[in-house]
């Protein structure tokens, strides 16, 4: 399936890829799994230079990295912002200690 066969998400009327690209691996890992911004930005340029317009991240991927490096690759393509659904998930604690440092 095409990624610009777009599909309608719930009863939102967003009309999204049929495959989201998930950033987990966008930014620095502890864990190795990580690539650089570099690498992230080559493939979120890929995907929506095929038609994908439906971006996966999450507060706790990568440390934080992931939602940040979507964030700036956006804030620097502004012509691309419009076109592209971004969803993230807020859930992990990130700040161990505080009650409301997650959701």
């Amino acid at each position: 399936m095409a990624l610009d066969h777009y599909l309608t998400l719930g009863r939102s009327g967003l009309r999204v890829s049929p495959f989201a690209l998930g950033a987990m691996t966008f930014g620095d890992d502890p864990g190795g799994a990580g690539c650089s911004v570099e690498e992230s930005e080559a493939i979120i340029d890929g995907y929506l230079e095929r038609g994908g317009n439906f971006i996966d991240t999450a507060n706790f991927y990568t440390n934080g990295h992931s939602e940040k490096i979507v964030g700036d690759y956006l804030a620097k393509n502004p012509h691309r912002r419009d076109r592209v659904v971004v969803a993230s998930k807020f859930f992990t604690n990130m700040t161990p200690g505080d009650p409301n440092g997650g959701g």
